[in-house]
């Protein structure tokens, strides 16, 4: 019999089959990245492009600069209500001003491969995602402003070291005092006066207003371009509105300080206790 005619022995036939399964594997590992992919946008964590300036000097949006690309963290708000102080994404509410509702094409094919983009922050989302921060939360009122130029909330000065105003002597634009209801927060642009938000939008009042619902999730990270590289701050601006937090910390300092003689004098007494009872007569 031929070499040619002997069969294969199970090593060669092996190397042969898996050699042609990588063809079959290849759209089967791609099928499931995408998978992975839609997942992990969906429930986990998502890239955004700011567009606008709205968040200056915070994220870049501004006109003729690169558009900062963040990652959003939608995690977060399945455990915990939006704080002050978070930069979220959230989507346009009903009653805000509608911009026709996105900024895609008008072909269907390339709209969809836009949104696909949007997904890894490689075109602008939808006009439907909006990114503000938050202000003042569900039960709090807030007003504009103070003798000094600055928010208040439950009738106490804010303390916001991220606020941009371009003009040195510009004043943040007057709204009056209003409550946030259950299921709602207050959003701010940064840039306090280039800023669409919850002042103005829907004609203001109770329609500037964005359900806890709408968020999407909360602005971790600043990942493109590279030369911004960093997190992006969450610092609460109604600190003021408590003790700092060094004073906080007073009350478990006195504790440990106090626990060392404390512990010091149980010691001493149950040690003459102790010797006491063994010098006692019987």
């Amino acid at each position: 019999m031929q070499e040619s005619d002997q069969p294969e022995s199970g090593e060669q036939a092996g190397r042969a089959k898996k050699k042609r399964s990588f063809w079959v594997e290849v759209p089967i590992l791609i099928a499931v990245a995408l998978v992975l992919t839609f997942l992990i946008q969906t429930f986990i964590a998502r890239v955004f492009v700011i567009p606008s300036e709205s968040m200056e000097r915070t994220l870049h949006g501004c006109t003729g600069c690169t558009g900062d690309r963040v990652l959003v963290d939608k995690v977060v708000y399945y455990f915990n209500d939006p704080k002050p102080g978070d930069v979220v994404v959230f989507e346009r509410p009903s009653t805000w001003d509608q911009h026709g509702g996105n900024n895609r094409s008008s072909n269907a094919l390339v709209a969809w491969i836009e949104d696909i983009g949007s997904q890894f922050g490689m075109v602008e989302p939808s006009e439907d995602d909006v990114v503000k921060r938050v202000v003042a939360v569900a039960g709090q009122t807030i007003e504009c402003c103070d003798d000094q130029n600055r928010v208040r909330v439950d009738g106490k000065s804010l303390d916001e070291p991220y606020r941009y105003m371009p003009a040195p002597d510009a004043q943040q634009d007057v709204f009056a005092k209003i409550t946030v209801p259950q299921g709602m927060v207050f959003v701010m642009g940064d840039n306090r006066n280039n800023s669409r938000d919850s002042r103005s939008q829907g004609g203001g009042g109770v329609n500037g207003f964005v359900p806890v619902d709408n968020i999407i999730g909360k602005a971790r990270a600043i990942i493109l371009p590279p030369s911004r590289w960093q997190g992006i701050g969450d610092h609460n601006p109604q600190q003021a509105l408590s003790a700092p937090a060094w004073q906080t910390g007073i009350p478990a300092g006195l504790g440990i300080a106090a626990a060392w003689p404390t512990l010091w004098l149980g010691r001493r007494v149950r040690g003459m206790l102790t010797a006491g009872g063994r010098s006692a007569p019987r």
